[in-house]
């Protein structure tokens, strides 16, 4: 979800959740928090318009397996495979158009966040 500012946004998000932010970080220009199944993304306009068309974050649990097999059916990588503070994540367009993030968790944070 895109929102205007974390710290307005993150009291609401938590108390919906009823939990604390499981992670906050900042990833270029954005900020970034996950808040229970929610993912906040803030930052102005000209930073997150171009992931406003990105369906995820999709978490699988092993991205290389994810794009071999995706590749093989006419996916694209488009961005990554990227390092970040939640692990490992890639870019990659479906056959039919669709821009999708996919991510595997590293150790820490799968812990982290199911426990």
């Amino acid at each position: 979800m895109f929102v205007a500012d974390l710290d307005t946004a993150l009291p609401i998000y938590e108390g919906i959740v009823g939990a604390p932010t499981d992670l906050r970080f900042s990833f270029e220009q954005t900020e970034i928090a996950a808040v229970g199944d929610f993912l906040l993304i803030a930052g102005s306009p000209e930073h997150i318009d171009r992931y406003r068309s990105t369906v995820g974050p999709v978490i699988v649990d092993d991205l290389d397996q994810l794009i071999t097999q995706l590749t093989a059916s006419e996916a694209a990588v488009t961005g990554g495979p990227f390092t970040s503070e939640t692990g490992r994540f890639a870019y990659l367009r479906h056959p039919d158009g669709t821009d999708v993030e996919y991510v595997e968790w590293s150790p820490q944070v799968r812990t982290r966040v199911l426990g």
